[in-house]
């Protein structure tokens, strides 16, 4: 790998992926939840943005605040918080959009499905960048956001019952 390359990956690539990845999985509990606590499309989307921005900025904090680049090459924190931030803000809001529609059914459909083209992307974007192999790290991030769209959608479940 290049310098040029290794410095991409650890000062975009990375803090981007990381962003991507707590985005689409940290806010999939709390955006499931409640899509099935008040079957409520607006709710939910109020819910789901929330989440998106609160866990932009606190990820883009986290990143800023951990290293300040000289020690492990890492590059400015602030342009990595940057990155981290819109990444994780990015991630939650995608499979958000679908509560836009008024019907629950189609929202939940369709958010179902960009989350599944979301985790796709990172398993992509870790095979490409990181080295990752294919398989292995599709089979992680599906098994992984599984788990937490799962703990969503029971909590939301188990609360409106």
């Amino acid at each position: 790998m290049k310098p040029a390359n290794t410095r991409l990956i650890l000062q975009v690539v990375q803090p981007g992926l990381l962003g991507l990845m707590d985005g689409s999985v940290s806010t999939l509990a709390p955006l499931f939840a409640a899509a099935e606590l008040t079957r409520q499309p607006h709710s939910a989307f109020l819910v789901g943005m929330a989440a998106a921005l609160g866990a932009a900025l606190s990820m883009g904090l986290a990143e800023a605040l951990s290293d300040d680049g000289r020690l492990s090459g890492r590059g400015h924190p602030f342009l990595r918080g940057f990155v981290t931030g819109v990444g994780t803000f990015l991630g939650g809001t995608f499979h958000t959009l679908p509560f836009l529609i008024p019907n629950i059914q189609l929202a939940l459909l369709l958010a179902s499905s960009v989350v599944v083209l979301e985790l796709l992307a990172i398993a992509w974007i870790r095979y490409r960048y990181m080295g990752s192999h294919l398989g292995s790290t599709i089979l992680q991030v599906l098994v992984g956001g599984l788990f937490v769209f799962l703990i969503g959608l029971t909590l939301g479940r188990f609360g409106s019952s």
